[in-house]
């Protein structure tokens, strides 16, 4: 049975914005859930079958919600609403939005975009170590210096240290040109630019000098105590088991630990394991130590990355199986 609702706008400007250019953003809606939207006489009127009128309708009613508070909106987290409201979870978008991490060196808020990043930023809060395992394009990085970052400026920590394995995709350091820091930087990049964004080429450059940051590989780690420290490994599930529990027995008093990584990327040559893996087993049941599991609904990056993740865990499953 066809239906009708009706969403009051408060102000026209606010329709504008949850139209976008050419209808680009409520197209999202027609498409995904079969039901005509229009605006008239300052309303959104929304017709179509009763349930997807219903999603509909709770989904714009976030949306506008965003508007308000001046979000922009992208194609992401117009997508991600319709998972929420799918799931009823709509009314949890203000829970996320309103969590502000730090902000970037251009005052820009940085914040949880989906479900997976607020439970990781709560985990970070509440634990002396949190491991964060998932789909590239989850955040897992980005949040990680971001909280660093807060920590930092906070003077909850007196250092940021972030390293990663220098292992990807079978390349080997001695057939890269330059010195060992020239051979090293490609691997620390995604290091680098989240830094840049959130302190400023100037205070990064600053901060690097004085020994306040510091962006090294994991083979740097060794033998040292890391005290007052917010410490990073990303790219974890390259590491080796040996690699990984030299890696957590660094922590020294006053520091806290956060551990990244896709095991979908493994890169380690044969026979090596990945101690990302064994780690998420072994650390599971400690206290103080949280682990959370990013899922494809949690990526960010353009909506192909999301079908990618879902069409290679298919694939592998398959196999799996031996289909």
């Amino acid at each position: 049975m066809i239906i009708e609702q009706m969403v009051s706008i408060e102000r026209m400007e606010h329709a504008a914005e949850l139209f976008g250019n050419f209808d680009a953003n409520i197209d999202i809606l027609r498409d995904a859930l079969g039901v005509d939207v229009l605006t008239r006489d300052g309303q959104i009127r929304v017709s179509g079958e009763a349930e997807s009128v219903s999603q509909a309708t709770r989904a714009i009613e976030g949306l506008l919600k965003m508007v308000e508070k001046g979000e922009q909106l992208t194609d992401q987290s117009i997508r991600y609403m319709l998972t929420l409201v799918r799931e009823g979870n709509e009314g949890r978008v203000d829970e996320m939005r309103k969590d502000v991490v730090c902000l970037t060196a251009k005052g820009k808020p940085i914040k949880a975009k989906t479900l997976g990043q607020k439970r990781y930023l709560d985990a970070m809060r509440e634990n002396t170590v949190t491991v964060g395992i998932g789909p590239a394009g989850t955040g897992k990085t980005y949040l990680g210096v971001a909280m660093a970052v807060r920590a930092f400026r906070a003077q909850e920590v007196s250092r940021i240290i972030l390293t990663r394995p220098a292992v990807e995709a079978g390349e080997k350091l001695g057939f890269l040109p330059g010195d060992l820091q020239n051979k090293v930087d490609p691997y620390l990049r995604p290091l680098y630019d989240a830094l840049y964004e959130m302190l400023g080429v100037e205070n990064f450059q600053k901060f690097l000098e004085r020994g306040s940051i510091e962006i090294a590989p994991l083979a740097y780690m060794r033998g040292r105590t890391l005290d007052e420290s917010f410490i990073i490994l990303d790219e974890a599930q390259n590491t080796t088991h040996e690699q990984m529990k030299m890696f957590l027995t660094r922590m020294g008093n006053g520091s806290r630990v956060v551990i990244t990584g896709d095991i979908t990327q493994i890169d380690l040559p044969e026979p090596k394991k990945s101690g990302l893996i064994q780690a998420a087993k072994v650390l599971k049941n400690i206290n103080d130590i949280s682990i959370v599991r990013f899922t494809e609904r949690d990526v960010v990056r353009h909506k192909l990355v999301q079908e990618i993740i879902k069409a290679y865990d298919k694939f592998y499953e398959d196999n799996r199986k031996g289909r």
